[in-house]
């Protein structure tokens, strides 16, 4: 038999968060993921997914709204996708995080598990990222057409309001490259956002991509995630390159002048700048920069890069220094960090060093250990914990990151910190041990994909006192304290925020061994 499409599920009450973004609700004993939602809200529902056990959906119509809800402060909420959360409070959203740490672990690995220390929030959720990258594009994604929907709880009287539907549906519309073609296919959706009404092939968007679309780029007048002159630089530069007609990038085509806009605005107050562009053509990139220098002399750090490919990646292109040293300094602690066009930086400094704080305190150093950093990027963590290891080793793939490790060690006036490049399984051998010690403490900060299991088990094979584990996905996480669990109990835990309004959590784990 077929298996029925076109399921519409109507007045579904969503009883909880799920995790991703997704909450869920019940219906005849099946579990249905939705999105776009949030607990409380009474929906009516689409099925896109339709298993034995769960389902998962959109919803198409709302009945009643959630009195968690509260009215997000960005006018781009809902369209441009940066903040999928501004409609829930942000004590709320903590909750909801911890809530999706304890599950995952729990879940997914299995394991007995200590209680909780309470999560880490962020005492600002505006203006907390210290980097931003925004595209140019021909096609501005357009959002406008206001729908009456019933009334809000946040409105006296329960008077009906007029907005916009939202982006729930964006698969639905991923084809649609006219007004009436969206319009058509849209249906009611959640009170905050925005329906997608095609595109704009105007003077050109700069902003970010819009969610579904790797051509399309809503125009962002204000940013709420990075402090200024973040807006300040970006609409005027926008403005200044309208006015000489110059081009923007056109995705399908791979054509166009101007291609993406890189800030970092650092707590010590430098401000680097990275304009890529999309031909070399010198008389016009030299009016571009000379503008960006003369109109905004807090710009410690200005570069350009030229990228020719298809792809947006920097990794294998070289940034050029136009004005300043070609770095920028930020500051943990008292510690210094020398960033370049192309270092990882944790994005949120203040956040950045919460994390690290929590996990020096589980890392126990006393002055005594050797401490091993795996994936230690350009050794943040590892310097951040120096004081107190007799020893660090800090161990990266990408060269370049062991690079800035280096020199972020020379800054801080650190001489007992060493960093070598290579994969952890290959370089972590006897050998290495005899040359450098057994770690008595290890950190480990991989990836959202988790360790190989291949580290894992080498992990297991060093059989260090104490691991600290840092995660940016608690259910790849999870799944690693299940196969440490061989000889490895969990005795500390902690999430930390490092994304208000987003779906994302950090964990931060302390075991020690059996």
């Amino acid at each position: 038999m077929r298996k029925k499409k076109n399921i519409v599920l109507e007045e579904v009450l969503v009883e909880n968060y799920a995790a991703e973004g997704k909450s869920l609700a019940r219906r005849d004993g099946k579990v249905i993921f939705i999105e776009n939602v949030v607990p409380g809200d009474v929906v009516d529902i689409r099925l896109s997914k339709n298993k034995k056990d769960w389902a998962e959906g959109y919803p198409i119509q709302f009945k009643s709204y959630s009195k968690e809800r509260v009215k997000p402060f960005c006018q781009h909420f809902g369209v441009c996708g940066g903040c999928q959360w501004q409609m829930l409070p942000y004590q709320k959203q903590l909750q909801y995080k911890q809530q999706q740490v304890i599950d995952n672990l729990t879940r997914i690995g299995k394991i007995k598990l200590p209680e909780s220390l309470p999560i880490a929030g962020a005492q600002e959720d505006k203006f907390y990222r210290n980097k931003l990258e925004y595209t140019f594009s021909t096609k501005e994604f357009t959002a406008q057409k206001p729908v009456r929907l019933p009334a809000h709880p946040d409105l006296p009287g329960g008077k009906a309001i007029h907005t916009q539907p939202s982006l729930t549906q964006e698969a639905n519309y991923s084809s649609a490259s006219t007004k009436s073609e969206v319009l058509q296919r849209s249906e009611v959706p959640p009170p905050e956002v925005s329906i997608a009404i095609g595109i704009r092939e105007a003077a050109g968007a700069l902003g970010f991509h819009a969610k579904g679309f790797f051509d399309k780029v809503v125009h962002i007048e204000k940013c709420w995630l990075q402090p200024e002159p973040n807006n300040e630089i970006r609409n005027a530069l926008r403005e200044f390159v309208v006015k000489k007609k110059f081009s923007f990038y056109d995705y399908r085509e791979h054509r166009g002048f101007l291609r993406n806009l890189q800030l970092r605005i650092c707590t010590t107050g430098e401000v680097m700048v990275n304009v890529v562009f999309g031909e070399d053509n010198q008389e016009k990139r030299n009016e571009v920069l000379d503008f960006l220098k003369q109109q905004f002399p807090q710009i410690t750090t200005l570069l350009y890069t030229i990228n020719l490919k298809k792809n947006d990646s920097l990794s294998d292109l070289q940034p050029i220094t136009y004005s300043g040293k070609g770095y920028v300094i930020e500051r943990l602690e008292d510690f210094q960090f020398k960033i370049g066009p192309k270092s990882f930086f944790q994005t949120n400094t203040k956040q950045a060093e919460k994390l690290y704080q929590i996990t020096r305190e589980f890392a126990e150093l006393d002055g005594s250990q050797i401490l091993y950093d795996l994936y230690c990027g350009t050794g943040s963590i590892g310097i951040f914990c120096s004081k107190g290891a007799k020893k660090i080793i800090g161990v990266e793939a990408i060269e370049e990151a062991i690079s800035d490790a280096k020199e972020n060690a020379l800054l801080n006036n650190i001489h007992h910190a060493e960093f070598y490049t290579g994969d952890v399984i290959d370089i972590c051998n006897d050998d290495f041990f005899s040359q450098h010690g057994k770690p008595d403490v290890i950190i480990t900060d991989p990836p959202r994909a988790g360790m190989h299991e291949k580290l894992v088990r080498k992990i297991l094979e060093i059989e260090a006192p104490t691991v600290v584990y840092v995660s940016c996905n608690p259910a790849t996480q999870a799944r690693d304290l299940s196969l440490l669990d061989e000889k490895y109990e969990v005795t500390k835990l902690q999430p930390v925020d490092m994304f208000p309004h987003t779906h994302h959590i950090e964990n931060v784990v302390q075991l020690k061994r059996k």
